[in-house]
């Protein structure tokens, strides 16, 4: 009788655990979109204008992200699995460019959004990533309208993420 007593309380306990990491998910990325740097032009002569984006300008050559995955957890620890971030033009297109990374969340309105970044890795040569860090500052309890983008060192955006629901 001890053993049945014992093994529920270790399965509810099991259960609780799962369900109270399952809910301080405070926002997750699923799928992402590699960078375009000029976003239009205007004007005569034809003066590009840059793709910034939350006051993050773009790198300077096209980047695709074949696959990209993020989990952000109400105490602002972050994991983002990335897959394929490489150059989609230059002269080192189909490589990672010796680049290094880090993630960015942003919270809040576009004219005055909260941001929160992690620590950077490098690129392997694959373009493959793995960013678990936790956020700095951390991010509010609520982060309306969520923006994730991947950087490098000169704070220039290569991929974002898609918010999934």
């Amino acid at each position: 009788m001890k053993q049945h007593v014992l093994a529920a309380a270790l399965v509810a306990a099991l259960n609780y655990s799962v369900v109270s990491q399952a809910d301080d998910r405070l926002v997750r990325f699923d799928g992402g979109i590699g960078v375009i740097p000029v976003a239009t032009a205007t004007g005569d002569p034809l003066t590009p204008v840059l793709n910034n984006v939350r006051g993050m300008a773009p790198g300077g050559f096209p980047w695709v992200i074949e696959r990209l995955a993020a989990d952000v957890r109400s105490d602002g620890r972050i994991v983002v699995d990335g897959r394929g971030l490489l150059l989609a033009g230059g002269a080192g297109i189909g490589t990672a460019g010796g680049q290094a990374v880090h993630a960015t969340l942003f919270c809040g309105p576009a004219a005055a959004p909260s941001e929160h970044g992690s620590g950077a890795v490098p690129l392997e040569a694959n373009g493959d990533f793995r960013i678990d860090d936790v956020l700095d500052p951390p991010p509010p309890s609520v982060c309306d309208t969520p923006v994730l983008l991947i950087l490098n060192g000169g704070n220039r955006w290569f991929a974002a993420g898609i918010p999934k629901p």
